[in-house]
């Protein structure tokens, strides 16, 4: 009988905590993807912590280390949350790894809290302590609050991360409490920041220290793909600007120009650029979508394609396999 079970049946799963294992309950509803439920320690406050792990069905004819995709969920989501994914990532043989971060982002301890961050890389080595995980090639993405997480993290840690992929993320978390104060959303940013921005120096030093684009110069070296549907913003919660934005930050780290004013404003309408520079205008078959900008600043990539508030996992799954 192993060390984990026999924890459990005396109750004493911190002592097991401590001793470098974890609770593992299989996902009984997809046991073709062998989805477990994973326990660490957190090393920030001690607290017993979750993710979703899903390995390979086979070790057989697997490279001995092997990739790990990290996807992070939604401002809303926690553990339950699934997406499309997951079934590419498992298809390749790879990890996939989705950690809580402290869920839902209503607490303090969400939102991109330090907890919040540190709770990702926790998750992260308890997995490569536990798999064969190659090191070199860990992925990270997300969507809407994933992608916000997405941006903070590949800023934090630039150097963890071989490739990025952050969807219709939010960068500056005081432009977008004053789009939504009178919101859910609003309402969810001060639960998490103690009040709006403007209340007290104290909040808003935690709207700066949750926001990416205090970081996002981090990024420059980071070959981050940054993607966010045209009609967002008009059929979503998070306008384009959010992502521009955060790509701009990295190209002015960078020491180039970025994406202009004007074509910020003439693309947030949402209309097609006046007058588009070579390469802004195509179709992706990795998105299956046109799109209306396309711009790199070094490893970055910006994409505003023909979608709304949303991520596509092919095109996910592409931007990793194009940086092996």
């Amino acid at each position: 009988m192993s060390r984990v079970l026999l924890c459990f049946i005396f109750l004493v799963l911190p002592t097991c905590l401590l001793m470098g294992h974890a609770e593992v309950v299989a996902d009984e509803a997809t046991p073709e993807m062998n989805r477990q439920r994973i326990q660490f320690k957190s090393t920030a406050d001690g607290s017993v912590q979750e993710a979703m792990l899903i390995l390979p069905k086979s070790k057989k004819d697997l490279p001995k280390a092997i990739p790990m995709v990290v996807s992070l969920h939604s401002w809303s989501g926690d553990l339950k949350q699934r997406n499309a994914l997951e079934k590419l990532v498992h298809d390749r043989g790879w990890v996939y790894l989705f950690p809580n971060f402290r869920g839902v982002n209503r607490t303090p301890q969400a939102c991109g809290s330090a907890l919040a961050q540190q709770d990702i890389l926790d998750a992260m080595a308890w997995v490569i302590s536990h798999h064969s995980i190659d090191d070199d090639k860990l992925y990270l993405t997300g969507t809407s609050g994933g992608g916000h997480m997405t941006l903070l993290m590949a800023s934090r840690y630039p150097d963890r991360w071989q490739a990025a992929s952050a969807w219709v993320g939010i960068s500056d978390l005081v432009a977008w409490h004053a789009r939504h104060r009178d919101s859910k959303y609003g309402n969810m940013m001060e639960q998490c920041c103690g009040g709006a921005p403007g209340d007290s120096p104290e909040v808003d030093a935690q709207y700066k220290s949750r926001s990416p684009m205090t970081y996002l110069s981090g990024a420059r070296n980071v070959a981050i793909d940054i993607s966010a549907g045209i009609r967002d913003g008009h059929e979503g919660s998070v306008p384009i600007r959010q992502s521009i934005d955060a790509f701009n930050a990295i190209a002015h780290a960078r020491g180039e120009s970025g994406v202009s004013v004007d074509e910020i404003e003439q693309l947030s309408r949402p209309a097609q650029l006046e007058q588009a520079k070579s390469g802004d205008l195509g179709f992706d078959s990795s998105f299956d979508r046109k799109y209306f900008l396309r711009r790199r600043s070094g490893d970055a990539r910006l994409t505003i394609f023909d979608g709304a508030h949303e991520g596509i996992a092919s095109a996910t799954i592409a931007w990793f396999e194009s940086h092996p």
